[in-house]
């Protein structure tokens, strides 16, 4: 059962939205992850929606540089939690995107992380501790690899 559905806006912003599906592959959080975009193929974006409502997804998240308003729009499609990655795709280096993915109106909410690469991790954090509230062997495989981040600070700090 697909559990998130990650959608970003362009072929170009794969590779800041890999590491995104690396961290749901670490945690074995099945995923979808295609191209749509709010403003290109509208249709596409909201059947997309749907079909994955229908296989089970929980968490959408959203890739979008400059107007990035692919977050806003399957917002408007689900009342599903949507979590907004802004990318850095225009001469204002991210800003535009970010705060187009923040600023939403009034029941229509965008979790909304931080740029790029940093961004797509938080995304997938973030939704595994959403679904992790209805699923403590996630819950556990979230606490592991936090600990596994602990532990590799300590080491890190005991090579110096």
């Amino acid at each position: 059962m697909v559990k998130v559905a990650i959608f970003m806006g362009s072929k170009s912003d794969l590779d800041k939205v890999k590491p995104c599906a690396q961290v749901f592959d670490d945690l074995g959080v099945e995923y979808f992850m295609t191209i749509t975009s709010a403003h290109r193929t509208p249709e596409r974006t909201k059947k997309l929606i749907r079909e994955m409502e229908e296989k089970g997804c929980q968490v959408f998240i959203c890739a979008a540089g400059m107007a990035a308003h692919l977050a806003g729009a399957v917002a408007a499609s689900t009342v599903k939690p949507v979590i907004g990655i802004p990318l850095s795709a225009s001469s204002l280096g991210g800003m535009d995107a970010l705060l187009a993915t923040v600023q939403m109106p009034p029941g229509f909410p965008v979790g909304t992380v931080a740029l790029d690469k940093a961004g797509a991790k938080n995304a997938a954090w973030m939704a595994a501790q959403i679904l992790a509230l209805g699923d403590k062997s996630l819950t556990e495989k979230i606490e592991q690899a936090r600990q596994k981040m602990r532990d590799d600070v300590e080491k890190a700090s005991g090579e110096i």
